[in-house]
């Protein structure tokens, strides 16, 4: 009990800790405001844009939410495809690489062309940017299911189908879910590029702004409202995560 309550106190007290090392830094070394707020410093311009930051925070949220749900749903999709079929995997795992290796700021010009300025652009970055470790951690998960198994399960009568979403689906939960808890993060680096290039909301267009504007507080204080929208992103995941495949835990819970 005493080791599952340090657990649960300990990103608490790092995290604590953490902003307090760096208040006392800012104070002790007399570092600016315009170089580095101090924590105190930033909370304050959180309570006086409050409305602002709240505000462009939704449409971030809905966005990157947005996006991470086009990601999951094409990315379980396509993760399946290529897990269940080798031929397909080997002939498409060049393409998926090389389009998942162009910077996806490059991106949003297109896009911008496409769909003009908006929503649309911050929600299909945060897509291309999240879809690619959902795709392959699925793939892998089913691509994995060991041969022995697969002869026993036909020997049983059992056809590709039934190996795929019987065995292969349910062994590949976990994978799955270890990408999602990557792509949920990476969905909001998608959604703030699309913002600061291409949309008149969200926490991107209000970093863009303040840092023209050299109000180096209030981007400070968008920088920490957009890492609590991401850990509470992943604290969600990470909890369905513990829900359903908590069989896949057992030895890490023993241990």
């Amino acid at each position: 009990m005493r080791t599952k309550n340090q657990l649960a106190l300990a990103p608490w007290i790092f995290t604590i800790g953490f902003f307090v090392l760096w208040e006392v830094a800012c104070r002790a070394l007399g570092i600016s405001s315009f170089i580095l707020p101090a924590p105190s410093t930033i909370l304050l311009a959180v309570w006086e844009y409050r409305i602002q930051l709240g505000y462009h925070a939704l449409h971030t949220l809905w966005m990157t939410v947005a996006g991470f749900g086009l990601a999951v749903a094409f990315g379980l999709l396509l993760g399946m495809v290529l897990g269940s079929s080798r031929l397909i995997n080997a002939g498409s795992y060049p393409l998926l690489v090389g389009f998942n290796s162009i910077p996806k700021v490059a991106v949003v010009p297109i896009l911008v062309f496409w769909f003009g300025v908006g929503w649309v652009p911050p929600v299909l970055t945060a897509f291309l940017i999240s879809f690619f470790p959902i795709v392959v951690n699925v793939a892998t998960g089913i691509a994995t299911v060991e041969p022995e198994m697969e002869d026993v399960l036909r020997a049983l009568g059992a056809s590709k189908r039934d190996i795929v979403f019987k065995v292969g689906v349910p062994r590949a939960m976990p994978y799955f879910f270890g990408s999602l808890k990557v792509a949920i993060t990476l969905a909001y680096v998608g959604s703030v590029i699309g913002e600061q290039n291409a949309s008149n909301v969200g926490i991107g267009n209000l970093l863009t702004r303040a840092s023209a504007a050299f109000e180096v507080p209030l981007v400070w204080a968008a920088l920490v409202v957009l890492a609590v929208l991401g850990v509470v992103m992943y604290a969600i995941t990470a909890y369905a995560e513990r829900s359903m495949t908590g069989w896949a835990q057992r030895s890490q819970m023993a241990a």
